[in-house]
């Protein structure tokens, strides 16, 4: 393995990561690697809540606004890209910092995962999905404890797509790893993880404080405008959070009201799910954040743990 550290920044969405990567970026000359499935489309800025202007002049972005919504992408492409991506900033001499919420990003990061196996089998898939939603999730779920029922003791009826996976998988004579056999630690760099936490309180405050200003900032428009683009409610980049819920209200199938609260609802949940996968690593140290101005600032802490992963402050060249 590559003696080469790198910080990774995770935590749920509107934690603060963006904020505590720049601030990362700019004390150990750093350039920040987004690990994100929404912020990596063009076009979809306000629902993604992309990197202002003035975060992206503080420090160098990267994997931002980099694909077009109407191309399917995928993790696999994702960890390709990132670690190109990566590489040329070590070769600049300077310190990569990945940062981001989505965790199957993350994951193609730092473990070795092999995306080759399983080949697709769009009929099986289509079959699967017809049975949820003729006959219900559950009926999928019995057909997934025939063929594997360890897989089915781990996978929640409801999250359809991972029944769907472990199915074809089972179809094809694999079977699905629990998450703690799944992966092998990457061979490439050693990455050094860092979890940012809140209060849940002050934390689905935050949530609901964005939600309101992203629709304050145009967040319909926006919609509207990749509407007329010729994405649809299919496109998977349009099923995100903040997007799906907006095309049901211009679908009529809810009111503007609904569609804020949906979004806030399912954005919380959503940072729910995102802690208890992120919690599951292994070596991840956590940093609870507090809005409280009598809470002292974790930064510090943040950097003296770098330091003792041996990711060091950096000296500015003017000043040698």
């Amino acid at each position: 393995m590559n003696d080469r550290k790198i910080p990774v920044i995770v935590g749920p969405t509107a934690v603060g990561k963006t904020e505590y990567a720049i601030r990362l970026a700019q004390a150990l000359g750093g350039e920040i690697v987004s690990a994100d499935s929404m912020q990596i489309y063009r076009f979809m800025d306000i629902g993604s809540a992309k990197p202002t202007a003035e975060e992206r002049a503080a420090a160098r972005h990267h994997l931002v606004d980099e694909i077009d919504p109407r191309t399917p992408f995928s993790a696999a492409e994702y960890s390709e890209m990132a670690k190109r991506c990566i590489g040329d900033i070590i070769e600049r001499d300077r310190l990569p910092i990945v940062s981001g919420g989505t965790g199957l990003y993350v994951n193609a990061l730092i473990y070795d995962m092999d995306f080759s196996r399983s080949p697709k089998d769009e009929a099986l898939r289509r079959r699967c999905q017809e049975i949820a939603e003729t006959m219900g999730n559950e009926r999928l779920h019995g057909m997934l404890s025939e063929l594997d029922p360890e897989a089915a003791a781990r996978i929640h009826p409801n999250n359809v797509k991972k029944v769907i996976r472990a199915i074809e998988a089972a179809e094809n004579g694999e079977r699905i790893p629990s998450f703690e056999n799944s992966f092998r630690p990457a061979k490439d760099y050693r990455y050094i993880l860092l979890g940012l936490d809140r209060s849940r309180q002050e934390l689905y405050d935050r949530i609901n404080r964005r939600v309101d200003l992203m629709v304050d900032a145009g967040l319909e428009e926006e919609i509207r405008s990749l509407l007329d683009m010729g994405l649809t409610a299919d496109d998977i980049s349009m099923k995100g959070i903040g997007y799906k819920e907006m095309i049901d209200w211009l679908s009529g199938r809810c009111s503007r009201q609904e569609a804020v609260e949906l979004i806030k609802r399912n954005s919380r949940r959503y940072a729910k799910r995102q802690m208890t996968w992120f919690r599951r690593y292994p070596d991840i140290r956590w940093f609870t954040l507090s809005e409280d101005p009598q809470n002292p600032d974790r930064f510090g802490e943040m950097l003296e743990y770098l330091e003792e992963n041996g990711v060091g402050r950096r000296e500015e060249k003017e000043n040698l």
